[in-house]
């Protein structure tokens, strides 16, 4: 064997002879340290959600306002109701349409407008405003559409982040390091009975001169 060979195969040698548990505790703890850490650095995030419900008026009926909801939920982050709304939210309409988003139920006429936001108070807002500014965009064509948006429930201000904690990524980490350290010692190479058997000697080319005295 070449000295090149035996040195190639030093690392390999090495992992066969790091005990499992290790690696494994290694994994795990790593991971947790690197969850913790990214739960810490992450600034914290507050999401504040209003409600406003579609009502049919004269000459309509609940099919037709539940139809006029997933409209009005398409629409609630569109420049026209954004435009409106930045007033009242109090930030540029960009941080609005990167911070609020909609949702619509397929079995209720409702609409429920999001928002998300580094402070807990500025989270409820937003979502106000835009609730608000939809439902004044959406009533003045009431007469058209003979449906009428009414707000159905106002944004609070969040008393806990929505964001995940350090404990959670923590825990998600080390979850993730012990998993890949699983498969670490799955594709490691194993160490096989016969490594460590004695060697058979094999002799040597016998002299001519020792065979020609055998015989």
């Amino acid at each position: 064997m070449t000295e090149n060979t035996t040195r190639a195969a030093r690392p390999f040698a090495r992992a066969r002879a790091v005990p499992p548990w290790s690696l494994l505790a290694a994994g795990v703890a790593a991971g947790a340290l690197l969850g913790g850490a990214y739960g810490v650095l992450t600034p914290r995030s507050y999401t504040a959600t209003s409600y406003v419900i579609a009502v049919p008026a004269d000459r309509s009926d609940t099919a037709t306002a539940q139809g006029f909801a997933q409209a009005y939920g398409r629409v609630a982050t569109q420049l026209a109701v954004l435009g409106d709304a930045q007033v009242w939210a109090g930030v540029p309409v960009n941080t609005l349409r990167e911070s609020v988003r909609t949702e619509t139920s397929p079995d209720a006429p409702m609409v429920a407008v999001s928002a998300t936001s580094p402070h807990a108070l500025q989270a409820a807002d937003m979502a106000n405003a835009v609730a608000r500014s939809l439902t004044q965009h959406a009533n003045d064509t009431k007469g058209d559409t003979h449906v009428e948006l009414l707000q159905f429930s106002r944004a609070l201000k969040p008393t806990a982040p929505t964001s995940a904690s350090p404990k959670m990524t923590g825990l998600v980490g080390a979850s993730a390091g012990g998993l890949l350290a699983g498969l670490v010692l799955l594709v490691r190479p194993r160490r096989h009975e016969d490594d460590h058997a004695p060697q058979a000697s094999v002799p040597g080319p016998a002299v001519a001169a020792d065979v020609h005295g055998q015989l």
